[in-house]
């Protein structure tokens, strides 16, 4: 099955060698550009794509802006272009739905890789990236233990694959962790995101450290 996918970025340069990456693949048809998130909404409305890669900075509508009326109006999947020193705009998009971010200087394979991971139903979760973002966020103040009061809705092994999902870890990587196949894995994953009412698994790590389920600097409990 082909993944459609919509590149949004201001600058021509990115679109298009965002555009000749993924369209070597055969797997993947670009079916179109937008040049700042206002189209880039009309255009996911219209084009219907599985995945959006969206920037953050453009003119007249942001990129945080877009990502919440594409969640909200339609069924794509949005990875978020970012740099480390535009950390609010990630935690932003985050919430607002995105399923994972990229960084702009990423080697070509992690950009077809990341697409097809999200395609997929994944969220993209690079452990070292995902650790520096929430725990940034944590430190920063963010910390909501209003949520944890939700966390008793989970039974003890979702607490734990909340946990591990909290460390980026693989659907194969929970397998291992919990001791279980990786089918099992799906069930407690999907389990967790339904019982928290969360879109996908890059929410769910945001709310394991919001929630104070895993804080920062300290082992697993």
């Amino acid at each position: 099955m082909t993944m459609r996918v919509l590149v949004v970025d201001d600058q021509d340069l990115f679109r298009a060698g965002f555009r000749l990456i993924l369209e070597a693949q055969p797997d993947i048809t670009v079916v179109g550009e937008a040049v700042d998130g206002g189209q880039a909404v009309d255009l996911a409305i219209e084009l219907e794509p599985d995945v959006v890669v969206m920037d953050v900075r453009m003119p007249r509508v942001d990129g945080v802006a877009a990502t919440v009326r594409i969640c909200a109006e339609t069924s794509a999947k949005v990875l978020v272009m970012t740099m480390f020193d535009l950390d609010d705009y990630v935690y932003a998009a985050l919430r607002a739905g995105a399923s994972g971010f990229l960084l702009k200087d990423l080697r070509r394979d992690e950009l077809v890789d990341a697409v097809r991971v999200v395609a997929a139903g994944e969220a993209l979760l690079a452990p070292t990236v995902t650790r520096r973002l929430i725990s940034d966020l944590v430190q920063r103040g963010h910390a909501r233990p209003e949520l944890a009061g939700r966390l008793a809705e989970l039974t003890e092994r979702e607490r734990d694959t909340l946990r591990h999902l909290a460390r980026g870890l693989s659907n194969a990587e929970l397998a291992v962790a919990l001791v279980v196949s990786e089918h099992t894995v799906k069930t407690h994953v999907s389990s967790v995101l339904s019982k928290l009412r969360l879109r996908d698994r890059v929410q769910a790590v945001v709310f394991a450290y919001e929630a104070g389920l895993v804080v920062p600097g300290r082992p697993d409990r």
